[in-house]
């Protein structure tokens, strides 16, 4: 029962965290929000605990137990979700930093959930400022056509070049 406070501190920590993170995608409006980000971390906060939790009680003296396998498939987890958010139409890719973001949310669950405070907390706030402050940056220095994947041009094809004359 001793775990009970230990595991609330980790998943109120990392609800915080993550929702700073999606209060910010929310504000841009951006389709994964507060909800999905704090949820995404908070899950991957009880899985890395419950990891360790099983280490701890159960593969004492013994090697056959990794707590890194749980966070190794919360990681391709959080990939296929990410995979999901990525759009392309019409010659452009939206969805790229809504994805990266939720992978970093869920690098943030596992680092709460490995005890990881301070290296969360700073990850949070250097994140926010990615987020935040790099916004202006890309409108002065990019040309918005520079934010878009431009298709090459079609070779044409032999049959498609008219006879020579």
């Amino acid at each position: 029962m001793e775990e009970l406070p230990q595991l609330a501190l980790k998943v109120g920590l990392s609800a915080l965290l993550a929702g700073a993170i999606g209060a910010e995608r929310e504000w841009v409006g951006k389709w994964a929000g507060l909800r999905t980000h704090m949820l995404i971390a908070v899950g991957s906060t009880l899985l890395t605990h419950v990891s360790v939790q099983i280490g701890v009680l159960y593969a004492q003296g013994s090697n056959a137990w990794d707590p890194g396998r749980i966070a190794a498939q919360i990681v391709s987890g959080i990939g296929f979700l990410g995979a999901g958010t990525i759009i392309q139409s019409r010659g452009a890719v939206h969805g790229l930093t809504t994805a990266a973001g939720l992978w970093v949310v869920s690098a943030l669950g596992i680092t709460v959930g490995a005890g990881l405070y301070g290296e969360a907390i700073i990850t949070t706030v250097v994140l926010l400022v990615i987020l935040v402050g790099m916004v202006p940056i890309e409108r002065h220095f990019l040309d918005p056509d520079q934010r878009r994947v431009r298709r090459r041009p079609r070779t044409p094809e032999p049959e498609d070049e008219p006879p020579a004359p």
